[in-house]
């Protein structure tokens, strides 16, 4: 049986790189015409509730996780205003 806190981080680690090939791809090919605000506003309030239930919780996996996969989709959003074709 996997102990919960190591299973726990498994989750969190998994979670917090998944958008990482993303934003490199974004970084690298200047195109973002693929990527949606509205579901990168909805991930980072969500994330950041998250971290907020870290905190109250003092769940520190919880708290490292979600606030790297923040700054993950915080980075996309700003690609994503910088590199947006204005019509």
């Amino acid at each position: 049986m996997i102990n919960e806190n190591i299973l726990g981080i498994i989750a969190g680690v998994l979670t917090s790189i998944s958008m990482l090939p993303q934003l490199i791809k974004v970084l690298k090919e200047k195109n973002v015409d693929d990527l949606s605000p509205v579901m990168l506003l909805t991930l980072i309030i969500g994330l950041s509730l998250w971290v907020w239930y870290g905190i109250m919780k003092s769940e520190v996996p919880i708290i490292y996780s979600n606030s790297f996969a923040v700054l993950v989709n915080l980075c996309l959003l700003i690609s994503y205003l910088i590199y947006r074709k204005k019509t």
